[in-house]
């Protein structure tokens, strides 16, 4: 966007605090300041109004802000659009991503884009499934790949690819002999789980409702935010981890960790590209069609 000040506009209004939005842009606050002053001095009206300690936009802000965004989406699309007339892809595509596809998925991916597209310039957002939804619903990205059961009203999925999750232990320790547990055994084994939100959290869910359980009935030895943390802990304690069979491939081949099978109960997925359009932009399209056809 060649308007400077309404990218800073945008971010202020976004995050409500000149300080993060001097943070996002890397400038000053009073900088921000300025350029706010400078557009509320030019349509003659106030876009902010403090309440207490807090800020908030007023009715003329609203309005800018669903302007300013429509300009920044179209900005981003005519520079995709202007570089296809010379063959190669330019632009800025803002990316979101679950955990699990930002740490196991996603860099293989990125690398390959970006060295075939090196005019795109990619950010990256991460957080749990309905974390990212949520940022798609706010346009604080383009397009988010997510590892949820639930779809959220308003956003468009597109499959990317099938998961499976598996149950795994350390080698040694109380549960050294342990090759099969049933759904009820599973009850009864401290697990480390990850945070309310989590797309492997809503599957374990619905797997242990289909098998008659609640998760509310599983031992919860620990809840970490990561996966890497997860396994980790796994490597130094007698509990076991729910986790996506991509994210083992390393521990499984040195013998790090090992799977336990989970009779009759099935622990499936699908990883999906979520958009807020019923078709995604042009960038975002291209970067949906390339993983599909090269991952």
């Amino acid at each position: 966007m060649d308007d400077f000040r309404l990218k800073v506009f945008i971010a202020a209004a976004r995050t409500l605090s000149f300080t993060r939005a001097a943070e996002q842009l890397y400038i000053s606050q009073p900088a921000v300041s300025k350029h706010i002053g400078e557009l509320e001095a030019r349509y003659r009206t106030s876009l902010f109004v403090r309440r207490g300690s807090r800020l908030a936009l007023t009715d003329a802000g609203r309005t800018m802000l669903a302007a300013a965004e429509r300009l920044a989406e179209d900005y981003r699309r005519l520079e995709y659009e202007m570089s296809l007339c010379s063959s190669h892809a330019e632009g800025e595509l803002r990316l979101g991503a679950s955990t699990t596809v930002a740490q196991y998925l996603l860099p293989p991916i990125l690398a390959h884009f970006t060295a075939r597209y090196p005019g795109v310039r990619v950010s990256v957002l991460s957080g749990n499934s309905g974390q990212v939804e949520e940022a798609l619903a706010g346009q604080a990205i383009d397009l988010g790949m997510v590892e949820s059961l639930s779809r959220r009203q308003g956003l468009h999925y597109t499959l990317f690819r099938p998961d499976e999750l598996v149950l795994v232990a350390r080698p040694g320790g109380r549960y050294a002999r342990t090759e099969q547990v049933t759904p009820e055994e599973l009850c009864r084994i401290p697990l480390v789980l990850r945070e309310n939100g989590s797309g492997t959290l809503e599957v374990i869910a619905a797997a242990l409702a289909g098998a008659g359980l609640r998760l509310s009935q599983l031992q919860v030895a620990m809840r970490l935010g990561t996966t890497e943390g997860i396994k980790a802990y796994v490597r130094h304690s007698d509990a076991m981890a729910i986790v996506s069979v991509i994210s083992v491939v390393d521990e499984l081949r040195s013998g790090a960790l090992r799977i336990v099978d989970i009779d009759n109960l099935t622990l499936t997925r699908d990883f999906s590209f979520v958009h807020a359009a019923a078709e995604p932009d042009s960038l975002a399209r291209q970067f949906v069609d390339f993983a599909r056809s090269d991952f």
